[in-house]
């Protein structure tokens, strides 16, 4: 079924959280958000879509992803209490598409499987059409499992706007494109090398717009990196773990998220189950892990923060809902404040 709810007009803050169907998900729910408590309240679901993992908004329109060997986009008109498709799916021209971002008028999405990045332009309307470049990823890293081969699985575009970067967890590396917003044509610039076997899964930029910090996947590490816009170079300063020292068992870096006035950084960990606290230098130079708690759930395979900066909310996969904290404006610990049940949730997004 595409969508459920009538009401047409809505209004204030907004939630949508994306799941895999394949596991049980209802596709991409939609929630209204109580602004002073972080609370969410399900309006309704859409699932005209398999596997909408990753979720980016542009005003009305909601696009998603949907994680399938096939590979594919979907856009959604978010008026009314469930999200409504607009059209069908757009192929990607790659397989496994797990994350998505809008710039210079196109969508972008980072296909893991196929290890690719692709551009496609927006229409008037606010969807996608086919797509105009697909810019292949190549190489490898030395975890035989994992990085056999290129694994984009993120894309961005910088805070000047004149970079889009992509994180490839299996070449342990971080690639610098220009795209043409009157072409849609992608072309590598640059690319940064990580120590290998890290394997980077996400990056968040300062708001200064002078650094960035990578996320690692496959050591539960954060890369901070000196970022020059105008040179389009991201240059690795130094590694600091996102678990203290002793813990035991497998961690699964998932997501990182810099405050709005950056001076604090959060992390998902998976298998450890945990959020964890940064506080960032003055300059944005430094990382230092202040705190960890527990994630409210299993497996938070995504961390957003609200528009207001005032909570955190972790998508938890495995545990099939998505807990919201309160942040400590002085601290930045996160207090758990309530759940929603959402199955197999893997993003949330606010407009």
């Amino acid at each position: 079924m595409g969508g459920t709810g009538t009401d047409q007009g809505r209004s204030g803050v907004r939630a949508y959280i994306g799941s895999f169907t394949s596991a049980g998900g209802r596709g991409v729910l939609a929630a209204d958000v109580d602004e002073a408590t972080g609370a969410l309240t399900v309006t309704g679901a859409g699932d005209a879509v398999a596997d909408p993992s990753f979720l980016a908004l542009a005003g009305p329109v909601l696009h998603a992803v949907s994680e399938t060997d096939a590979g594919a986009v979907a856009a959604f008109d978010v008026t009314g209490p469930a999200p409504r498709p607009l059209g069908a799916p757009v192929p990607v021209d790659g397989a496994g598409p797990t994350h998505l971002a809008l710039a210079a008028g196109h969508l972008l999405t980072a296909n893991y499987t196929s290890g690719s990045v692709t551009a496609l332009p927006l229409a008037e309307d606010g969807t996608a059409r086919p797509a105009t470049t697909v810019l292949r990823h190549e190489g490898g890293g030395p975890v035989a499992d994992r990085q056999s081969g290129p694994h984009a699985h993120q894309v961005l575009p910088d805070p000047s706007g004149d970079w889009v970067v992509s994180v490839d967890l299996g070449t342990d590396s971080v690639r610098i494109c220009a795209l043409d917003p009157a072409t849609g044509r992608l072309t590598l610039h640059g690319e940064t090398v990580l120590r290998p076997g890290t394997g980077p899964r996400h990056l968040a930029f300062h708001p200064a717009g002078t650094h960035a910090y990578v996320l690692n996947e496959l050591e539960p590490t954060l890369t901070v990196c000196r970022w020059d816009a105008a040179q389009g170079v991201l240059e690795p300063l130094g590694e600091t773990p996102v678990v203290p020292e002793g813990t035991t068992g497998p961690s699964y870096p998932s997501e990182v998220v810099v405050s709005p006035d950056g001076r604090f950084l959060w992390a998902a960990v998976r298998g450890a189950d945990t959020l964890a606290v940064f506080t960032l230098g003055a300059d944005g130079a430094e990382a230092r892990l202040v705190a960890t708690v527990p994630c409210g759930g299993t497996w938070p395979r995504d961390l957003t923060l609200a528009p207001s900066g005032r909570h955190l909310y972790a998508a938890n996969e495995r545990s099939g809902d998505v807990t919201w904290f309160t942040l400590d404006p002085e601290t930045g610990v996160p207090t758990r404040a309530g759940a929603i049940e959402a199955p197999a949730a893997s993003c949330v997004v606010f407009g």
